[in-house]
Formats: C-alpha cells, structure tokens, sequence
C-alpha cells in the first residue's frame, strides 16, 4: 500500500476577493494535473493585523499569493524579500523555505513583460502608467528592464507624478504605451474608466488594461474606437500565476 501523500495547501491574500482569478486557476490546474492532495483557497482578511493568527492556524500553508490591497502592507510582515520584490516595494508571491521563513517574491513583472511581449514588435520607447498601487511597481520594473521611460500617473498630485489634468497632446503624443494599473473599470463598476484623453489617442498606441474582468473595460472600448490597440491583463495573471507555482517547487 502506497503512503498518502500529506495535504498541500496554498492560498489568495487579499481583500473582497470573492472574484478571484487565482483560486479558480489553480483548483482547476490541480484537479487537470491530477494533484489529489493540493488545495487552493482564499484567506480574505479585512486587515493585516489577522495574518500572524492565519499562518499559526494554516499548518499546512505552502504558499500565498497576494493581492489588492496588501502587496505592499504584507512586507513587514515577512522574513525575507528577493531582490525583485525589493526594488519593486511590491509582493505578490510568498513561499516558504526549508526552515520555515517566508521569503517575498513579485512575479507580476515577469508576468507582464511576457505578455507585453506578444503584444508588441519592438519595445515602447516611453510609457505612462496610470495609477501608483502595488502594481504599478512591477510594471515600471518591467519596463525599465525593456529600457523604456516610464511617467506615472495619478489623482493626487506629487513630485514624481503627473496628474490626469496635465495630460495633453504632446504627451499622449510622445509615449506609444498606456498602462492602466488602476481598479477603475472592474465588474461590477464597468463603466468606469480612468480620466485620459481617449480622442488623443491613434493607431500608434498600445493600452494594456492589467484589468480582466471584464476582459474588454471601457478604457479598452474607449481606446478601440480611436483605433489604438488593446489588451487586458488575463494573460499576465496567468503568467504570473506559473512563476508562483514554479517558486513554490523549488
């Protein structure tokens, strides 16, 4: 008689995600690789402050993914970070090691660069990225890893931000890549849309909405009928999802 094999369990971290991409990925990667023993679930926290309680109740906890809105509040409370994660101040993957610490990882970068990457001939030169939540890290990361000049955008001004108001022709002009990184236009709010000015927009552009439900958004409607080319964000999530499961077998 073979010995069992023990219960593995990995996990979503974040808040209100009912929705989520991940649990429905993996469970169905699991039941499809025949992996009887693995399960994946999510932890909704309203606050970080039940995480320590989380990690002493789940035993069997092999690895975590995280999202909104705690990338960046669950940095604290871990062990190690990777060097990624770090220069990115952005994680979305958590493992533990052989001894029992959690160590950091953000494999959101490489899970946007691969799906940038068949979406485009050559690099962007200049891009702007919308918003400056845990996400919009990874994606400048990426980006200067493809040597291109990145300019974030936001609703609240700073000194290294532009605003929506200050968004003009010369500007839309100059950058040949949109990326939304913002929650605007998620189901159910699907007729949100962050404030850009879309009738500036040409063929020339590329709006990457890291959106995917659902997977057309205003902002890519919007961009479509400018004759920009668009994409959403469900192969990047599906990318990403890959390097997790490959840093938790390592």
């Amino acid at each position: 008689m073979t010995k069992k094999e023990p219960l593995k369990k990995f996990g979503l971290l974040g808040r209100n995600i009912d929705y989520s991409f991940s649990r429905t990925y993996f469970s169905d990667k699991f039941s499809k690789e025949n992996l009887l023993q693995h399960r994946y679930v999510n932890f909704d926290l309203p606050s970080l402050e039940g995480f320590n309680a989380l990690l002493n109740k789940e035993e069997r906890l092999c690895g975590l993914n995280v999202t909104i809105p705690y990338k960046k509040e669950i940095i604290p409370y871990l062990d190690e970070l990777s060097a990624e994660s770090i220069a990115i101040g952005a994680v979305n993957t958590v493992k533990w090691d052989a001894s029992g610490k959690t160590i950091g990882y953000n494999t959101d970068y490489i899970g946007f660069l691969k799906a940038l990457e068949e979406k485009i001939a050559s690099p962007p030169k200049r891009a702007l990225v919308l918003g400056t939540g845990g996400a919009s890290g990874a994606i400048a990361y990426a980006l200067k890893k493809l040597n291109c000049e990145v300019l974030f955008v936001s609703r609240t001004p700073s000194k290294n931000t532009l605003t929506y108001q200050e968004l003009n022709q010369e500007l839309i002009n100059s950058v040949n890549l949109i990326v939304n990184t913002t929650p605007l236009g998620t189901f159910p709010e699907v007729n949100q849309a962050p404030d850009i000015p879309y009738h500036l927009l040409t063929a020339e552009h590329l709006l990457f909405d890291l959106i995917y439900n659902p997977s057309e958004t205003l902002f890519m409607k919007k961009a479509k009928e400018r004759g920009a080319k668009v994409t959403n964000g469900y192969q990047m999530l599906v990318y990403q999802a890959e390097k997790s499961w490959e840093l938790w077998n390592q």
